[in-house]
């Protein structure tokens, strides 16, 4: 088994203690399935070319650089050595600044994780101690590095092997809620609707569990290239047909699989009642008669 890779290397510092740690990527989507881009009449594979928009003429790599457009059409060029020297330097350290609950950030903040590990033992010990700190208070730390050319700031845990460092997403790029909610108005909701959907809730409490989720895309995906090389067609699935609920709360109602209110069950008792007596007091006359 291969050894995995670490993506950064740096130093964990927390005051005057530090030990070098390795940051390793947590998730990861090389074992979905991939696709190659194949010419039909051929069956070779296909590979983009840049080209110039105007013109249409293929363009060489060492004549591809970025450009910013400060107007329709017009471009600021900037050369890889301008950007370069514009990064800042770093210093390959992850120095522990503050330290906030465990649960003191918006999840909506969290970008990418990764397992913060020693690499090797002189700096187990030390990593050992800075992660036995923050599971005793429960806290969690927040770093500043240069990672991947960018100034990142990182929210450090404690898990049960190591630390999880997850890249924060900077407040520019995070929207703002009001932006998407400012249009729901506010309704009330209490009684039989607040308790079904209480029931709801209650009877389908769990426990977090990613071994459980089943990524149906892919499945669907292997299945088809499975069937493809053994020359075989799939069954079409049936489409699924829609419930129709006349309202918010019958919708509840099916949801959680409860009968009608009592009040309704007394009526439709109160009405078989009425109906039987009828049939009775008909069907006598006919007896006679008979």
């Amino acid at each position: 088994m291969v050894a995995p890779r670490a993506n950064w290397k740096g130093y964990l510092k927390v005051g005057e203690l530090s030990c070098q740690v390795g940051l390793y990527t947590a998730a990861s989507t090389s074992d979905r399935v991939s696709f190659h881009i194949i010419n039909r009449d051929t069956g070779h594979r296909v590979h983009r070319q840049m080209v110039d928009a105007d013109t249409g003429k293929p363009v060489d790599n060492d004549d591809i650089v970025k450009g910013y457009e400060v107007s329709s059409g017009e471009y600021v060029i900037l050369e890889p050595d301008e950007i370069k020297a514009a990064v800042p330097e770093s210093d390959k350290t992850l120095e522990l600044e503050t330290f906030i609950p465990c649960n003191g950030v918006d999840t909506i903040y969290l970008d990418r994780p990764y397992y913060l590990a020693p690499v090797d033992k002189p700096s187990a010990e030390i990593f050992g101690l800075i992660r036995m700190g923050l599971k005793e208070k429960n806290v969690a730390a927040l770093a500043r590095t240069v990672l991947f050319r960018r100034l990142r700031t990182l929210l450090i845990r404690p898990s049960e092997d190591g630390l999880v460092a997850s890249t924060l997403n900077y407040d520019y790029e995070v929207r703002p809620a009001k932006e998407i909610f400012s249009d729901i108005k506010d309704f009330k909701i209490e009684g039989e609707m607040l308790d079904l959907a209480r029931h709801i809730i209650d009877t389908k409490r769990g426990e977090f569990d990613p071994t459980e989720f089943d990524d149906r895309y892919e499945a669907a995906l292997a299945e088809l290239i499975r069937a493809k090389i053994e020359g075989r067609k799939l069954k079409k699935k049936p489409t699924p047909e829609p419930k129709k609920v006349s309202n918010l709360l019958d919708a509840l109602r099916q949801s959680a699989g409860t009968a009608a209110p009592r009040n309704a069950n007394r009526k439709k008792t109160a009405a078989k009642k009425t109906t039987r007596a009828a049939s009775r007091k008909t069907a006598a006359p006919q007896k006679k008669a008979s």
